[in-house]
């Protein structure tokens, strides 16, 4: 059990003094370019991997890099996928007026694959075998990326993405050469660490008598982070109440939500992929009158005025979420981008989607490996990134393990306070840039959850 950090108890009104988230294909392009001459397609080798069919991929072309995206711009991932669009836009708009990448416009074509892991396959195989993009860059969820980077794999191409870092996307039976996924966000797995630590500082929780519930989505994005973190809260001494996996459904919310307040325990850790199912959560809850102590989610509240507008600046006030950025975060490529967002969409920093960052990042990662390897050869692009660079981006420092992980990546947990109008980091405690955690969560608002 660690020592309890300075000003915790203070704030920890639940303890005693002494502990203290189309079948039709939709194609988007950024920026209007020219009608170049000349081919920009790809060819692959018999064995697999990609080579430049022109000079248009190398160093000194004139023509836009082609940039392939699949996202669920409807259905069940459409809030975080329209979010990504805008970060991937939003980058691609920043190189276009800095005069492109090695003097290159950059162009992206962005088709829908409607949430499904069917249509993103199909997408894919599109963008790679008919529209010969140079570049492909990843889909939003783990469930995606995973059959996603698979087709990218096959055809030789780098897969640079930042919303696939669930363990099932990384290939650990491949040699290291043949690993073409990269995750420039937070590997997911260890999302809550932050939050079980800070537990930990508390005192015994077995003492305490602390409880815990873990409801779980059935995704691959959802449960790694979850699941750890009832096996090292279980160590701690915070004892079990509930640990289910449902069906990532919204008709099957409701029963799982019910069954954890049967049980009414201290915690809640949700595994949760987007706002929907925090929403369906926080519903039930409150019309049953029971609200825990503490409530964090594994993806959801991250979401900006996308979770605020679905349910409530009242209700949001004390929820908790893991994430590797929130848009007060003191980076000066962070606030520069934070900066154009609002300019372009209004709102404050607190409501910027954390996926608008991770797309942005994506972006900031290929825009150094081309300038770095003197063009659009993804084996290069490959190979750099495996070799051990550290990379910057509005996320902070990326260095890519073996597998593809963002091994530099900082991990924190978010808290919504001031009554839903602040989105504070809050964890680790230790870091200067954390602010008091609201340790106790109020209880729900007048204002019934959407």
């Amino acid at each position: 059990m660690r020592k309890e950090e300075p000003g915790v108890s203070a704030n920890l009104p639940w303890f005693s003094k002494n502990a203290v988230t189309l079948g039709a294909v939709a194609a988007l392009s950024v920026g209007v370019l020219a009608a170049c001459s000349g081919s920009n397609s790809s060819t692959t080798t018999s064995s697999g991997s990609t080579a430049s069919a022109s000079t248009a991929a190398s160093a000194g072309s004139t023509q836009p890099i082609t940039i392939g995206i699949s996202l669920s711009l409807t259905g069940d991932f459409s809030a975080d996928g329209l979010a990504f669009q805008q970060g991937y836009k939003l980058w691609a708009k920043d190189v276009n007026a800095a005069g492109g990448i090695m003097g290159r416009q950059v162009k992206l074509t962005i088709l829908n694959d409607t949430s499904s892991p069917n249509q993103v396959v199909t997408n894919y195989n599109t963008l790679i075998s008919a529209d010969h993009v140079d570049l492909t860059f990843g889909p939003f969820s783990s469930l995606l990326t995973a059959p996603a980077s698979a087709v990218a794999a096959r055809n030789g191409y780098a897969f640079v993405e930042g919303a696939g870092g669930a363990p099932s996307v990384f290939d650990t039976t491949a040699d290291e050469d043949d690993h073409n996924v990269f995750d420039a966000s937070l590997p997911v797995a260890d999302e809550l660490m932050p939050f079980v630590n800070y537990i930990a500082s508390l005192g015994s929780a077995a003492d305490h008598k602390l409880t815990a519930a873990y409801p779980m989505a059935n995704d691959p994005f959802a449960d790694p982070p979850v699941q750890l973190a009832q096996q090292k809260l279980e160590a701690l001494g915070v004892k079990t109440v509930y640990s289910n996996i449902f069906p990532e459904e919204v008709s099957s919310y409701t029963a799982p939500a019910l069954a954890v307040t049967q049980h009414k325990p201290d915690i809640v850790v949700l595994g949760s992929t987007d706002v929907p199912t925090v929403q369906a959560f926080m519903k039930v809850f409150q019309q049953q009158h029971f609200t825990p102590k503490m409530f964090i989610a594994a993806a959801g509240p991250d979401q900006g005025a996308a979770f605020i507008t679905a349910v409530g600046k009242g209700n949001a006030t004390g929820m908790m979420v893991p994430d590797g950025w929130y848009g007060g975060y003191k980076n000066a490529e962070s606030e520069k981008m934070v900066a154009e967002y609002i300019a372009q969409y209004g709102g404050s920093a607190s409501d910027v989607n954390a996926d608008v960052a991770e797309a942005y990042s994506v972006g900031q990662v290929v825009q150094q490996a081309i300038i770095a390897t003197g063009g659009v050869n993804n084996a290069a692009i490959i190979k750099y990134l495996h070799s051990g660079v550290t990379l910057h981006t509005v996320q902070g420092n990326v260095l890519f393990n073996s597998l593809g992980e963002n091994g530099a990546a900082a991990a924190f947990v978010f808290q919504w306070q001031d009554n839903g109008t602040a989105f504070n980091q809050v964890l680790p405690t230790s870091d200067p840039a954390s602010v008091p955690i609201l340790a106790t969560k109020p209880a729900w608002a007048s204002t019934a959850v959407g």
